[in-house]
């Protein structure tokens, strides 16, 4: 089932939110949406669920209108900030929001999904920031969608609650789940993504895998400490964005990072903590939305 914007504009008064938007999701696959505040990530989001309506253009949702009923019962949705039930305990919301949908997911196994399972006569109310989030997302997802929107899900959550998350989400991919997340955390865009749309100012910058955006970054990272000044080590053969700090400690970009560490061990000045690494995904986002 088709979801897409097709050349969509939102403007609220004089403000152009979003500018002629073409963007399509496939079942199956984990698309990550990045952009800076204000990128019109938000805004795309609320015409996906059919909150507002376009200025120009057209919304696909699963094949139909988004602000049908039939339709938004197929979607699930884990917004920034959620108004949870909280004087129910974690499985009466879970029941409650089951009996909204025609054919949900059983609640036994959302708590598993959800790493709720020990917390289910807790009320919500009395739970953590991260284990609101976790209760956020079993409620998104206790419908059994097609369409899964997801506002910056693991904020609050601790190391063990989004690795068990985004084991989730592998497990609803798998099972052919059309999900859009956004993220500030670019590390699990990296990993955890299939595609990357980066945003900014309303318009697509990019939209490829993470590994091609990296690709697309000419260059390599060094970083060393030692005793050269930061006009020595912009002197070496191919340095550039030379960054050197009070405590000795180099950052700069190369394409030729054997040519330069050559040219590093040449000057018989002794360095320490080398580190070369290859362009990251943040890299390529700051690049683009500067």
């Amino acid at each position: 089932m088709t979801t897409a914007f097709q050349n969509v504009g939102k403007a609220f008064g004089n403000v152009q939110a979003l500018n002629d938007l073409n963007l399509a999701l496939r079942p199956g696959e984990l698309t990550a949406l990045l952009g800076p505040n204000g990128a019109g990530k938000t805004t795309a989001i609320s015409l996906l669920l059919g909150l507002a309506q376009p200025t120009t253009g057209t919304v696909e949702v699963l094949g139909g209108n988004p602000a049908r009923d039939d339709i938004r019962a197929r979607i699930g949705s884990m917004p920034q900030e959620s108004a949870l039930p909280l004087g129910l305990t974690v499985q009466e919301a879970l029941e409650l929001f089951a009996s909204f949908y025609p054919v949900p997911l059983s609640v036994s196994e959302v708590l598993s999904l959800a790493d709720l399972t020990s917390l289910a006569r807790r009320r919500a109310g009395q739970l953590s920031g991260g284990q609101k989030r976790r209760l956020a997302f079993a409620l998104a997802i206790i419908g059994n969608p097609e369409l899964l929107l997801i506002d910056e899900p693991t904020t609050g959550m601790d190391a063990q609650s989004r690795a068990a998350f985004w084991a989730a989400m592998e497990g609803l991919k798998a099972q052919g789940r059309t999900i859009l997340l956004t993220t500030h955390y670019l590390e699990e865009a990296e990993k955890t993504a299939d595609r990357v749309v980066i945003m900014n100012a309303g318009r697509i910058l990019a939209d490829d895998t993470p590994e091609n955006l990296r690709s697309a970054m000419r260059g390599t990272r060094v970083s060393f400490r030692s005793e050269l000044v930061q006009a020595e080590v912009q002197r070496l053969p191919g340095a550039s964005a030379v960054v050197v700090d009070a405590g000795g400690r180099a950052e700069l970009q190369t394409e030729t990072p054997e040519a330069l560490l050559s040219a590093l061990v040449q000057t018989g000045t002794s360095f320490s903590e080398l580190e070369v690494t290859r362009a990251t995904l943040e890299e390529a986002y700051l690049r683009l939305t500067a």
